[in-house]
């Protein structure tokens, strides 16, 4: 029988830690393990034991099986753990990873590629559509088949983000006007959709990552930010009237363009749009090849389509980094004669991001320069630095200043010593 003694100091341990540690706690920490640690953590507690079981990431290699003490021929004892452990898992798999290089016999691994193929996406049960005081729903990785009725929906829903999911066009156009309230939209959908209609009265926001082509924006008379990238490196490029899509943004005032993979006219790039967009003052074009002809309409048509525009930034792509060539494929010059009927009367700030010194960057340069009034700062970020920096700056620092404030700011500056303000 135990002291008096032996039972004070039990009655006095302090509680065990490691049981009383929310699941969530748990998990961020075996995750942070290796496989082989993670099952270890099974001896720390009865609540720990089958912990591991639902870790959704795996990386199977060849430490989980080999020690210096080793004898076993590796893919012996390789297949044995990896069944071991598969079998005992619960729940979905979102990484999987199987490294065996340096075996000189691989494993067969039919049963795994097998066990992997019953994870399927999570399918959004249809009870998730009665919850009336929802306010954001972030939704990733999974499958959404149930159709809202009229009396379903996220009447109270602020900001709704579906992160590489299924979905056909039907629903997600139904799920979409199914929140009046919405003000902020994220879809970055990797299968291509048919047409949905974007009709949300109240949308402030929206980003969209995938086939541009299958999104109509009919019903957005508040939108003042939108983000658009085309996620078609595989397929053919998007053949899409960029015109008909933005004529229903009368309230856009951000707005972020990846040129990678699209065309953004059914035909040729007009001069302007056939309308103005009055209240844009922040305009960011990504992925744009000035050296293509018909890139460069594209953004030329979309910065003179903006007359109240005031940053502009611009991230040039090339596929060499070749500064000063002789621009061979050239065909068209842009000419200050050409912009005579253009003034950016409100552009205050621009940035031209991987300059690489060719004719098309120089001469969009040039026209900014002269025909921006107000203009207070252009940053010039080059790809690389290069020994002829001061005669790229040097050329810069001779073009028309419509502005007497605009300073122009980059690497090179610091990199020669050299202030262009003072060279006015």
């Amino acid at each position: 029988m135990m002291s008096p003694k032996g039972r004070e100091h039990c009655q006095g341990l302090p509680p065990d830690i490691l049981s009383d540690l929310h699941d969530n706690v748990i998990d961020v920490i075996l995750m942070c393990l290796l496989c082989k640690d993670a099952v270890r953590t099974s001896v720390l507690s009865r609540k720990w034991k089958y912990h591991w079981c639902r870790l959704a990431k795996w990386m199977f290699d060849e430490s989980l099986w080999s020690t210096q003490k080793d004898k076993l021929y590796p893919t012996v004892k390789f297949r044995k753990t990896a069944y071991l452990l598969l079998t005992h898992h619960e729940g979905p798999i979102t990484k999987f990873k199987l490294d065996i290089t340096y075996m000189k016999e691989c494993p067969k691994i039919d049963n795994f590629l097998y066990f992997l193929k019953k994870n399927e996406l999570y399918k959004l049960p249809s009870s998730i559509f009665i919850c009336l005081q929802l306010r954001h729903l972030n939704i990733h990785y999974c499958s959404i088949h149930h159709h809202p009725s009229a009396s379903e929906g996220f009447d109270s829903l602020v900001s709704l983000e579906l992160c590489r999911v299924t979905i056909s066009s039907e629903l997600l156009g139904r799920l979409i006007s199914h929140c009046p309230l919405l003000e902020k939209l994220v879809l970055k959908i990797a299968k291509t959709l048919n047409v949905t209609e974007v009709n949300a009265p109240m949308l402030r926001s929206f980003e969209f990552t995938g086939s541009v082509s299958s999104i109509r924006l009919k019903n957005v008379p508040l939108l003042a930010k939108v983000s658009l990238i085309c996620e078609n490196s595989s397929m053919e490029a998007e053949k899409f009237d960029y015109a008909k899509f933005f004529h229903s943004c009368s309230a856009l005032e951000h707005l972020f363009l990846n040129f990678r993979y699209s065309q953004f006219f059914a035909d040729e790039a007009p001069t302007r749009l056939p309308f103005y967009l009055n209240r844009v003052k922040h305009l960011h074009l990504s992925h744009v090849e000035l050296k293509e002809s018909y890139t460069r309409s594209c953004a030329l048509c979309l910065i003179r389509s903006f007359p109240h525009l005031e940053y502009l930034k611009i991230e040039v792509f090339s596929t060499r980094l070749v500064y000063n060539e002789a621009d061979s494929g050239i065909q068209e010059s842009l000419e200050l004669e050409r912009f005579s009927d253009v003034t950016f009367n409100h552009l205050r700030e621009v940035e031209i991001i991987s300059f690489r010194g060719t004719t098309p960057e120089m001469q969009l340069i040039k026209i900014l320069l002269a025909k921006s009034p107000v203009l207070v700062k252009m940053y010039i970020d080059p790809a690389i630095l290069i020994d002829t920096g001061s005669e790229i700056l040097a050329e810069l620092v001779n073009f028309q200043h419509a502005s007497p404030e605009a300073e122009i700011v980059s690497p090179y500056v610091t990199m020669f010593g050299l202030l262009l303000i003072d060279s006015y």
